[in-house]
C-alpha cells in the first residue's frame, strides 16, 4: 500500500487578522485662495515685458507667485484666393499666433489686488483676473 500525504486546507485555515494603526490627528490645511491672471497677446516679447511688470508689482508688496507657465500658443490660420475669378491656384496664406501666459498669486491681500488693479500694460495685452 502507498501511503498519501494529507495535504492541509489552506483556504478555511484562520489567517491572523491584521493589526490596524492608529488614527493620526490630521491637520486642518487653511483655506488657500487663488488669484489667477490670464495674460494673452499677439506679440510674445510685449506679452513677456507685460507679465514681468505684473510679477515685479506683487513681489513689491510680498506676496506668492506661481509662475509665469507659458500656455500652448493658438495658431489660426486663414488661406485666401489671391485672385477672385479665374485664378483658383494661386492662394495666400495669412496665420495669427496668440501667446498666452498663466500667472497664480497665493493668498493674495488688498494691497496687491488693488496695486494690480492700477497697474497700466501696453496696448494689445487682454488680462483675465479671477479669483479660485
Amino acid at each position: 500500500m502507498e501511503k498519501t500525504a494529507i495535504k492541509k486546507n489552506t483556504k478555511t485555515a484562520s489567517k491572523p487578522k491584521a493589526v490596524k494603526a492608529p488614527k493620526k490627528s490630521v491637520a486642518k490645511a487653511e483655506a488657500v485662495s487663488v488669484l489667477r491672471i490670464r495674460v494673452r497677446a499677439y506679440d510674445s516679447k510685449i506679452l513677456d515685458a507685460s507679465v514681468k511688470q505684473i510679477i515685479e508689482t506683487a513681489l513689491r508688496h510680498d506676496a506668492k507667485i506661481v509662475g509665469p507657465v507659458p500656455l500652448p500658443t493658438d495658431i489660426k490660420k486663414y488661406t485666401v484666393n489671391r485672385a477672385s475669378f479665374v485664378y483658383k491656384n494661386a492662394r495666400e496664406q495669412f496665420e495669427m499666433r496668440i501667446h498666452r501666459r498663466l500667472i497664480d498669486i497665493i493668498n493674495p491681500n488688498a494691497k496687491v489686488i488693488e496695486a494690480l488693479t492700477n497697474i497700466s500694460l501696453p496696448s494689445g495685452v487682454n488680462i483675465d483676473v479671477k479669483m479660485i
